[in-house]
């Protein structure tokens, strides 16, 4: 694997609902980015050593609270450019369509614009995966940001994945910020306000091979 790939499979798998296994596999991520060169790299261990020896059960309260009851800390990320409007099913389909063409299938249980599974795909399919991403920078700097309002360790592996994105960041946080001010487009009828809300999502697998 590049130097890039295996950032974002670590990043993929810190990023998934800390239950048991992860837990487990914590210090294997962490060897993993041993001896790896540049900031990225030691963004990503510095989150490892911020969450070991951590409670497995206050880990997942943490996620959960992080990512799952704030709609602006979505690991989803059509929502921050489609909101809760018809048209974020297309671009879910879109993120499923590039998937299959490349011939990788993730679980069903999830939505495809979940961000760990957005990595994992570039970690194994880096040209059309790394373009996605950069597609969506806007959204995953909004999402940075909105992790460092929250004082959230998870902000560091975000900030490591924007850094292994071509281009300048500054227009796209820009964008990013636009974004943040106004919300998501949400049609009102029907649909809830963009909110810190609970948002229905289904709990990602702790293990996907």
């Amino acid at each position: 694997m590049t130097y890039t790939a295996v950032l974002h499979q670590a990043a993929s798998l810190l990023l998934q609902h800390p239950g048991a296994r992860w837990v487990e596999r914590l210090p294997l991520i962490r060897a993993s980015l041993t001896g790896l060169p540049g900031d990225e790299a030691d963004i990503l261990r510095r989150f490892c050593d911020s969450v070991a020896g951590t409670p497995q059960l206050e880990l997942s309260a943490r996620y959960i609270v992080t990512f799952d009851r704030s709609r602006r800390r979505t690991l989803h990320l059509t929502y921050y450019t489609d909101g809760d409007t018809r048209r974020r099913g297309e671009s879910l389909l879109r993120w499923q369509h590039l998937y299959r063409e490349h011939g990788w299938y993730p679980p069903a249980d999830e939505l495809p614009d979940f961000l760990p599974l957005a990595l994992e795909f570039a970690a194994r399919c880096p040209a059309p995966g790394i373009r996605a991403l950069t597609e969506h920078r806007a959204a995953l700097e909004l999402l940075r940001m909105a992790l460092t309002d929250h004082r959230s360790p998870y902000a560091d592996v975000l900030g490591a994945v924007c850094h292994t994105l071509p281009g300048a960041a500054p227009a796209d946080r820009a964008a990013a910020l636009r974004t943040a001010r106004t919300g998501p487009p949400v049609e009102t009828v029907g649909l809830l306000p963009f909110a810190d809300l609970p948002t229905p999502t289904a709990r990602p697998q702790e293990a996907r091979r």
